[in-house]
């Protein structure tokens, strides 16, 4: 049947003088209609590289095929349609960019036809084969352009070499409702007016980023007029919502096919989108495990407005096809995503509970929780026997529950007997830990536990809470049995009680291999957005091992931990273990009463510390009895580890532990353990600028990677000494990788040999092979005269007596900064020193400094509260200098 051509708005060019659109690259492309549309010839609007590059004699790599979504057009993909001819005409790999406005929409042709999916993925196959594309191609879509390209792409898999996807969705499960936003698009009475009628949907879509006022005018320009703003109602109209619906058959096709797709993708991600959420990745990556996955923090639905993607894309493309095509074929690489299942790696040569299971029948305290009483009053202990029995019965609880192998369980419990045994349970069927606590603060951590999209959580009742009023993903698990109307309140399916009764005599799933993940741990937020750590079961041993060889623990050590992240290793060491009785999210709660009945209780021959806990034991210590003394005089080895530790307040803390050894391990949450120093091994090297953090552990390596003037790090590194640059770490316990940051991931292996990693902090190696830490690779200052590292500085100014603390920052642009030093002091109110503080300042240091400002406290990052906020207290300086009213910090 023949469909004449409509009367109506036509296709058109886009009117010059929008803004980053060269209006050479757009052209009108008459292609012959098919499916529903068979007979008619419909114009489309495209921008195109293809003539440019032919101009100047480039031949492409292949083809970049961009599908705008609703209700933009192909104006959004102007940078990338930039970026590509700039590289090419440069030299570097070419790839011709055709960026389509889909009928109905954009600049091209308006008719009577509903478009469905189905027919707008035929719809572009015709114009494919108009321009004469043949391959390779590369696909990119946001938005409902994503299920657009990615249909075409499975369709013709042969010609594709990559797909690429910016926050959409492929899939709807059956009875789910669509998101908030597209249900009241789509709701009766509202879809004409709110999509065609008005510009209500398009002005809410545009609203979503901050736009130049002229961005947001260009992306309006082709929807003035009722009649050109039907293909946004049309496009509304077709989202599959329900499952008679004539689009879901394509969209099913489409979705399935995708497991079918081997060809290198890409998935960009602004979390902040309020219609494509974290399940709706979480969906893309199951069907795509290959996928590399970046989360741009911060960034939400037109995530193409708000980051550099275009660079990003055209990089990728380079190191998986460019790059690719010259190195050995090899097979996918897998990445951190859900459903890793056990792994296809041997067996570890230990497992993290094999010290466990050689105790299950020893009836000697293995855990020590110091914040519940047991029947006599004391401390509750719970035995190797009564510990072993827990995980056994709760592991197989949680696998009768319907936990498997790869499955994320988030554990949103205070350290001690519950969640060790919640933790190793988890372990031991193979699902994936998530472990971030609230030291991140509400919406750090609902941030943290929303973008490792949750099958399980296990919480108290506070964290269960939190679940439920922010809307975290994952069925829920109480850690304790609560009343029946909490439980539905909360959405708690089960308590770990009801779990350990199903688990009993239950057989155990097989236990994961050695490559299978096992746990994401959150880092501090200290150093921006907090970022989840992957680690493997081979990776958490080898961290075990470590620990156990280095400091000799020995199943007699007895551990008090004071510091997250160590507070669940007892069991793996096979040593009695005690959290002393304090938030351990809150490091300063910690007192030394609280340490010394810890280790009263357990018989502690090491205990470790965080730097903020040490401070307030420090300060505490007047409160402390003959017997917490006598106590705290059997410790044999005291860490503190997490952040820098000042040589005073070491000496102060090892007082009241006489006969310990004070250690200050070195190390970051992606590889927990780095190097070593004692306080006799300071106190003998002293004299070098930054902070000794000792020689590597193990079999750890540390080299440097040099700055240049303008503070980058270059791609070689070195082991000579008195070279400042990056300090970069390898160890059998270094992280896999970062959970979806693929580019977080590449930076910190930039130039490496895999098993390496950039720590972003910046340093230098003396004449013994010791690390000393000089800051952190951003807060480097940028001098006429060369770089800066701040901590060097601050070690000056912190001699003068009136200087409780010190922030050295650059103010000015980069390459001519000069350096402010901020001290904390005590004023009554912010601003400039006073004259004599300044003079004392500056005579502490070799370092000239532009200005001495101070301010009654300085700002830390919320976990460790030791980390000085550096980047905070430079934009405050600079402001304070320019002129502006000196607020608080």
């Amino acid at each position: 049947m023949s469909h004449p051509r409509v009367t109506g708005p036509q296709a058109t060019l886009p009117p010059a003088g929008l803004p980053g659109l060269d209006p050479s690259l757009s052209r009108l492309v008459s292609v012959e209609g098919v499916l529903d549309d068979r007979g008619a010839s419909r114009l489309w609007h495209v921008l195109d590289t293809g003539g440019t590059l032919a101009e100047h004699g480039v031949e492409p790599l292949g083809t970049i095929i961009a599908v705008h979504g609703n209700p933009t057009w192909s104006y959004l993909w102007r940078a990338l349609v930039t970026a590509s001819l700039d590289r090419a005409l440069d030299g570097r790999a070419a790839w011709r960019v055709v960026a389509v406005d889909q009928l109905e929409m954009g600049f091209s042709e308006r008719s009577s036809l509903r478009r469905t999916l189905a027919q707008r993925i035929a719809d572009l196959d015709a114009l494919v084969s108009e321009l004469g594309i043949r391959g390779p191609v590369v696909t990119i879509g946001h938005d409902w352009g994503g299920p657009v390209s990615l249909g075409w792409a499975v369709e013709n898999r042969e010609r594709v070499a990559a797909v690429i996807a910016l926050n959409t969705a492929v899939h709807h499960p059956d009875g789910a409702e669509l998101p908030f936003a597209l249900r009241v698009a789509t709701a009766r009475g509202m879809l004409a007016a709110g999509t065609t009628g008005t510009t209500a949907f398009l002005d809410v879509t545009l609203a979503l980023a901050d736009l130049d006022p002229a961005v947001r005018a260009a992306f309006r320009a082709p929807y003035a007029t009722v009649a050109r703003r039907r293909g946004i109602g049309g496009f509304v109209a077709d989202i599959p919502a329900t499952p008679d619906h004539v689009s879901t058959p394509a969209l099913h096709r489409m979705s399935a096919g995708l497991r079918e797709l081997e060809v290198p993708a890409l998935l960009l991600r602004g979390p902040k989108d309020p219609v494509f959420g974290e399940d709706h990745l979480d969906d893309l990556t199951e069907r795509l495990p290959h996928a590399d996955v970046h989360r741009f923090e911060g960034a939400g639905h037109l995530i193409a407005e708000e980051r550099p993607y275009a660079d990003v894309v055209l990089d990728w493309l380079d190191e998986k096809i460019v790059d690719a095509a010259t190195a050995p074929a090899r097979s996918r690489r897998s990445s951190p995503t859900k459903r890793a299942g056990t792994g296809t790696g041997t067996a570890p040569a230990g497992r993290l509970w094999d010290a466990l299971d050689a105790r299950r029948d020893d009836d000697d305290t293995a855990v020590i929780d110091m914040t519940t009483a047991s029947g006599d009053g004391g401390p509750l202990r719970v035995s190797w026997r009564q510990l072993a029995a827990r995980v056994d019965e709760i592991a197989a609880g949680l696998d009768a529950f319907g936990v498997r192998a790869g499955d994320r369980v988030s554990l949103l419990v205070q350290p001690g007997p519950t969640l060790t045994a919640a933790l190793y349970a988890c372990l031991r069927i193979g699902a994936v830990v998530v472990v971030a606590d609230r030291g991140l603060g509400i919406r750090g951590l609902s941030r943290a536990v929303r973008g490792a999209v949750p099958d399980v959580v296990i919480g108290e009742v506070a964290g269960l809470a939190a679940a439920r009023a922010l809307g975290w993903p994952g069925r829920r698990i109480s850690s304790a049995s609560l009343p029946a109307a909490t439980s539905r309140a909360l959405g708690v399916e089960a308590s770990l009680s009801d779990l350990a009764r199903a688990g009993r005599g239950r057989t155990l799933p097989e236990p994961p291999a050695a490559d299978a993940e096992a746990a994401v741990l959150f880092t501090s937020g200290s150093t921006g957005p907090a970022k989840g750590v992957v680690y493997t079961h081979a990776q958490v041993t080898a961290l075990r091992d470590t620990l156990a060889t280095h400091f000799a623990v020995s199943a007699d050590t007895g551990l008090v931990t004071g510091f997250a992240p160590f507070a669940l290793l007892g069991p793996a060491l096979g040593t009695r273990s005690a959290t002393p009785d304090m938030d351990v999210s809150a490091p300063r709660t910690l007192t030394a009463a609280a340490v010394a009945a810890a280790v009263r209780a357990s018989d502690a021959k090491i205990v470790f510390l965080s730097p903020a806990a040490v401070a307030n034991v420090v300060a505490t210590a007047d409160r402390l009895t003959d017997a917490d003394r006598s106590a705290l005089a059997r410790v044999q080895t005291f860490l503190s580890t997490g952040a820098p530790v000042g040589v005073d307040l070491l000496r102060r803390a090892q007082a009241l532990m006489p006969n310990a050894v004070a250690h200050t391990p070195y190390g970051m949450t992606e590889c927990l353990l780095v190097a070593d120093v004692t306080l006799p091994e300071i106190e003998a090297a002293a004299g070098d600028r930054g902070v000794c953090v000792g020689r590597p552990l193990g079999t750890g390596e540390v080299r440097i990677s040099p700055l240049d003037d303008r503070g980058r790090a270059a791609d070689e590194t070195t082991t000579d000494a008195g070279v400042t640059g990056e300090v970069v770490i390898s160890a059998p316990h270094l992280k896999r990788g970062y959970f979806r940051l693929h580019l977080t991931d590449r930076d910190a292996r930039r130039g490496l040999p895999a098993r390496w990693h950039r720590t972003g902090d910046v340093g230098h190696l003396d004449a013994e092979g010791r690390l000393w830490v000089e800051g952190r690779l951003p807060h480097v200052i940028t001098t006429a005269e060369g770089p800066v590292t701040p901590v060097g500085v601050e070690q000056d100014v912190e001699t003068v007596s009136a200087v409780v603390r010190a922030a050295a920052v650059g103010v000015g642009p980069v390459g001519r900064q000069v350096v402010v030093a901020v001290v904390e002091s005590a004023v009554r109110r912010p601003g400039l020193a006073s004259p004599e503080l300044t003079d004392a300042v500056r005579a502490a240091t070799a370092q000239s400094l532009a200005a001495v400002l101070a301010v009654p406290s300085l700002p830390t990052d919320i976990r460790h509260n030791s980390k000085i906020d550096r980047s905070r207290v430079a934009a405050w300086a600079e402001r304070v200098l320019a002129g502006e009213k000196a607020s608080a910090l």
